[in-house]
């Protein structure tokens, strides 16, 4: 069974979280896009934590969300105990949030940065493997 991703956005951001999901479906994985469906004003809080939940739960493997910045969605994500998640505006940071945080979610601004580089962000951040070894200690210490 393939793994899954879930995805959310507010309302301001829904065509690049649409076309993030169609170019993570398009990799194999199995994309639960949980909204918003409509442009009616709405919270960003209110849908990182969405994603952030299921995510936690096990429903899903990573989560991806975005919002203007990426930093409130991610700011409301991390506030669900065991979600690592980072904003990133560069290839460089996604991979490393991966390979030395072991982060599960990526939050990403559409206000910051173009649908291409949003596409890459992403193929950095799940094509890269956590390390493990002195990065797992540090996890652990995050953890608390």
């Amino acid at each position: 069974m393939p793994d899954r991703i879930v995805i959310s956005s507010d309302h301001a951001d829904i065509e690049l979280r649409k076309t993030i999901a169609r170019h993570i479906a398009s990799m194999g994985w199995v994309v639960d896009d949980i909204g918003p469906m409509t442009s009616d004003s709405t919270h960003y809080p209110i849908h990182g934590k969405e994603a952030a939940q299921h995510v936690a739960q096990g429903k899903a493997r990573f989560g991806v969300i975005v919002c203007g910045t990426g930093q409130g969605i991610m700011m409301a994500a991390n506030k669900v105990p065991g979600i690592r998640c980072g904003v990133c505006s560069d290839t460089f940071s996604a991979k490393m949030i991966r390979a030395h945080n072991d982060a599960n979610m990526l939050a990403l601004g559409a206000r910051v940065i173009a649908e291409g580089l949003a596409l890459e962000i992403v193929d950095a951040f799940l094509g890269a493997e956590f390390e493990g070894g002195r990065h797992a200690t540090r996890v652990d210490m995050i953890e608390g």
